[in-house]
């Protein structure tokens, strides 16, 4: 069991990385190998709506979204991580899941579908909670089990030292790993009892409300 950890922070070692660490740890003590994947500082544009990922498999701009939606293929679970500037996700990570997960619902092997998921944000103050709200709404989307804490997935601080002091946020993404590996384990149980993954009904209902 692989678990990839997305840190959606332009800066590498801050504080979205600090609560990520966190995690990392904990699901290595619960035998859950994780890697930390970082976006990176340079720009990343958005989707363009122009639907080429439907015939190519990926996006069409070959960048970090296409880097990354190849390598979560071979992870069972995602933990995405951002830092919190006006009550969102930054921008550079909203185009980042935007693109990947746009691109990725028209690939088969489907590389989330039915992949435990969670999401975790850092901020100075607040603005947290919507956040949060922003980015599970993409594991609804794709039919990703949510991993929840004991609380709300966050951390606060406006310095990974800060974040180091902030001893409940980092009790949270301990609870959240051991979770996180509880549902990995659960799945990987149920694999090999031959229980099988739920029916896609094939042809996917468009409703348009204006026609």
């Amino acid at each position: 069991m692989k678990a990839l950890l997305i840190n959606g922070s332009p800066n590498k070692n801050g504080c979205t990385y600090t609560a990520l660490s966190e995690i990392q740890r904990t699901l290595k003590e619960e035998n859950v190998d994780s890697d930390i994947y970082w976006i990176g500082k340079k720009p990343i544009g958005g989707c363009i709506a122009c639907y080429q990922c439907a015939s190519k498999g990926k996006c069409v701009f070959d960048d970090k979204v296409n880097e990354f939606t190849a390598l979560a293929q071979e992870y069972d679970g995602f933990v995405f991580g951002s830092p919190v500037y006006y009550s969102g996700m930054n921008g550079s990570l909203m185009s980042f899941m935007d693109r990947v997960f746009f691109s990725a619902s028209r690939q088969e092997p489907h590389p989330f579908r039915f992949k435990p998921a969670a999401a975790v944000v850092s901020a100075r103050r607040a603005g947290t909670t919507s956040t949060l709200d922003q980015i599970n709404k993409y594991f609804l989307h794709q039919q990703m089990p949510i991993v929840t804490s004991r609380y709300w997935n966050m951390v606060h601080g406006n310095t990974p030292d800060e974040v180091v002091q902030d001893e409940e946020g980092l009790q949270i993404m301990r609870v959240l790993a051991r979770n996180m590996a509880w549902m990995l384990k659960l799945k990987e149980a149920g694999e090999k009892a031959g229980v099988p993954l739920p029916n896609q009904e094939e042809q996917r209902i468009a409703t348009n409300f204006i026609r």
